[in-house]
């Protein structure tokens, strides 16, 4: 999601970066029309192109538009000028160069002495290194919208990515079933142009649009099976899936999948099976423990859990800012009544003697993992 820093409604400088190059593209593009005057024809925006091939062409690009914000506008009328797609503004072998450096330090001048009330200066970039002091002279005075992309590697990404789904769906008037939401957020890994690539596809599949009258079927999780590729994170996901409703043939059948992926055991065992282990027991104890109800949805469950005393969660893993990564627990918490808990803690033991024999003895990788998934789902 994008994280705004707000300014004065009569701002002139408008800056949009985040490495989520998608979204940056695409805002961009829509702040500038929007900034455009209405009566101003060709003359209403100078857009410079910012993709520099090299250090002399970037300093080019860079007087470009500080020439382009000292010319006055035709016809008494306002301007826009966009430097857009700037990617000389990060730590990188152009952004390092004096002469970029220098080049920026005239247009930070430009910036801080103030533009003509006739002239709208907007910015689009891709990689920006905030330690600079142009970028510190821009947040001085810019509107700036930033869009970074999610890291799937990291906890709690998969809340974000739902609302991010969840906003552009709204947009086309599409609907997701919970189990589909869910399903859609793991294929498509928070990659907001894969996300509007996979939207786009379901929503042709089932004739929806904004302007649509009638209402639209939701999109079910088969829908998203049959339109969205299975990738990595899909398989993944697939798998623990698997291993949470005890579907024994699917889950051999995905590991086997994995491995054919080029995916290594221990890789398969810590990130796919490990997981959805503990988050099975950590959902049971908290269950039995407390006795919370089963929940018809994640978010359900981590309601719930918020509601517990600190002492009940200080064990459960958490996100970067301190909050818990409720996420994933809510969504085993509705498959952990298939399980008993001494059958999911001796399930931890086994992955345990799995990571071991992995390691250290020269037996059949998938006959491993294939003990390990059929210990878990035995009857």
């Amino acid at each position: 999601m994008p994280k705004a820093k707000t300014k004065a409604a009569t701002s002139q400088i408008y800056a949009v970066v985040g490495s989520d190059e998608s979204e940056v593209k695409r805002v961009a593009t829509e702040l500038a029309a929007e900034l455009t005057p209405p009566d101003g024809g060709d003359f209403g925006r100078e857009v410079i192109d910012g993709a520099a091939d090299n250090a002399e062409q970037a300093a080019a690009r860079i007087r470009s538009t500080i020439e382009a914000l000292q010319t006055l506008p035709f016809f008494g009328s306002t301007k826009v000028v966009w430097l857009k797609n700037a990617n000389f503004l990060g730590d990188t072998t152009i952004g390092r160069t004096t002469s970029v450096q220098s080049a920026l330090e005239e247009l930070s001048d430009l910036i801080e002495n103030g533009l003509g009330s006739d002239v709208i200066f907007l910015i689009s970039a891709t990689e920006v290194d905030k330690r600079r002091s142009f970028y510190r002279s821009l947040a001085k005075r810019a509107e700036i919208q930033i869009f970074d992309r999610l890291d799937s590697g990291r906890s709690g990404w998969e809340e974000e990515a739902i609302e991010i789904v969840r906003s552009h769906a709204q947009k086309r008037k599409l609907q997701f079933d919970d189990d589909a939401l869910d399903l859609f957020v793991l294929l498509t890994g928070g990659d907001t142009r894969q996300i509007e690539n996979e939207l786009e596809k379901i929503d042709i599949f089932l004739g929806a649009s904004p302007t649509a009258e009638t209402a639209v079927p939701p999109v079910t999780v088969h829908i998203v099976r049959e339109l969205v590729p299975l990738s990595r994170a899909g398989v993944i996901f697939e798998l623990g899936s698997a291993l949470a409703m005890r579907d024994l043939e699917l889950a051999l059948t995905l590991v086997r999948r994995l491995l054919d992926q080029g995916e290594s055991a221990i890789g398969i065992l810590l990130v796919a099976i490990v997981p959805t282990i503990r988050n099975l027991l950590l959902a049971k104890d908290l269950m039995e423990r407390h006795r919370l109800p089963r929940p018809h949805a994640p978010f359900q469950f981590i309601s719930t859990v918020n509601r517990l005393p600190t002492d009940a969660t200080e064990h459960l893993p958490r996100k970067k800012d301190g909050s818990l990564n409720a996420y994933a627990l809510g969504i085993a918490a509705q498959q952990a009544h298939r399980f008993e808990t001494k059958q999911l803690i001796e399930a931890m033991q086994a992955c345990l003697d799995a990571n071991l024999q992995l390691v250290t003895s020269q037996l059949d990788h998938e006959l491993i993992l294939t003990e390990v998934v059929v210990k878990l789902l035995r009857t």
